[in-house]
């Protein structure tokens, strides 16, 4: 058996995990997105954008799926505080991402120019605004959200949809933004050649080098900005069944920089996201585009580790009643609920891994115009 708090740091763990999963898997089909309007010209260029990421697209959907799914099982006040506080945030985000599903499967089925450059746009919208939001929804983490609980642990939300829309939330944003455009970039590059590859790898460049300079520009806002984080000043019990309001936290301008003082092998996170988005730029640049895309990839993991490894043990913090921010320790379900969703994620997790790797390996290759005109009628 594995004791609670055990349990507890494990599904912190496997959560970081299918976010980062879900960025690095879906991201690139959002990335893919994102740039469809401007790295193809014409019908048939658009085309090819579509396919490279047409066969995996919905597949993909599974890394977001499962992380809703395990943030809702795994850390059930999480998910419901946050869907209550980010309620017309989500929905946006599910409003972009009805786009997809049809937009790929009715943008060619018409030959009318105006059809397909409206669900052109319909997939930017769904490959552009999930991670926008994303960010900010992160951005709004690092500065606390406005929640509180009474003495029956109902959650009320005192803030509203505008107010999400603050300056450092909207650098977050940025941050998420680029970092999936040069992700997608690159890819779209490994997939295509000739002056589609090129914009791809110029939209990567361009793309890495604002992923960086935000990402550096967020971490000095919060070092310097005067954006307090949170600390634990009374813990509570890591094996106590959870209890949102047996803490005591307090803001302090160190909040978010005592576990990377306490453990300085911590830094390596935010030296991945800032060495990781340079060299996929200059890999995709020397047209290396495989490696630049494991590049991209690490740079993804280095950017959320680095967020998550400063937030610990914080999951929600709140900036109206500290106490009753939720943490690693006081959101979660039972140490049963925990020990049979690990081992449902022991048994499956391989076999996602395995499939989607069995179907990205069968259908490698270049996405070229000559494809598309030769297969006119099932090519999406």
């Amino acid at each position: 058996m594995i004791d609670y708090a055990t349990l507890k740091i494990i599904w912190w763990l496997l959560v970081g995990v299918l976010l980062v999963g879900f960025a690095i898997m879906d991201g690139h089909d959002m990335g893919v997105g994102t740039l469809l309007p401007f790295a193809g010209r014409n019908d048939e260029e658009r085309r090819v954008v579509i396919n490279t990421v047409g066969p995996h697209w919905d597949g993909n959907q599974v890394w977001f799926i499962t992380a809703g799914g395990a943030i809702f099982a795994a850390w059930p006040l999480v998910y419901a505080t946050a869907f209550s506080g980010f309620y017309w945030a989500m929905l946006a985000v599910l409003w972009a991402l009805f786009f997809r599903p049809v937009g790929f499967d009715y943008r060619s089925k018409i030959h009318d120019p105006r059809w397909r450059s409206t669900w052109d746009w319909g997939l930017f919208l769904g490959g552009a605004v999930p991670p926008l939001i994303f960010g900010v929804a992160f951005g709004n983490l690092l500065q606390g959200v406005p929640f509180q609980f009474d003495d029956y642990l109902v959650s009320t939300y005192s803030g509203s949809f505008w107010q999400l829309l603050n300056p450092f939330a909207l650098l977050a944003g940025v941050v998420s933004s680029a970092m999936i455009t040069m992700h997608g970039g690159v890819y779209l590059a490994h997939r295509t050649e000739g002056v589609i590859q090129t914009r791809a790898v110029a939209a990567a460049r361009v793309a890495a080098l604002v992923a960086v300079l935000s990402f550096v520009a967020a971490g000095l806002w919060l070092r310097f900005g005067g954006i307090d984080g949170f600390a634990m000043a009374q813990a509570p019990d890591p094996n106590a069944m959870p209890d949102p309001l047996a803490k005591v936290v307090v803001r302090s301008a160190d909040g978010w920089w005592s576990n990377y003082r306490l453990v300085p092998a911590l830094w390596v996170l935010p030296g991945l996201a800032i060495v990781g988005a340079l060299l996929a730029a200059l890999l995709a640049g020397a047209r290396h585009t495989l490696s630049a895309f494991v590049a991209s990839s690490l740079a993804l993991l280095g950017i959320i580790g680095t967020a998550g490894a400063a937030m610990f043990p914080f999951v929600m913090p709140s900036s109206s009643m500290p106490s009753a921010s939720l943490t690693v320790w006081d959101s979660v379900s039972s140490p049963m609920t925990l020990a049979l969703m690990l081992g449902a994620t022991v048994l499956f997790m391989p076999l996602i891994v395995f499939y989607t790797g069995w179907a990205y390996r069968v259908m490698r290759g270049k996405v070229t115009v000559e494809q598309i005109r030769a297969n006119e009628h099932t090519a999406y």
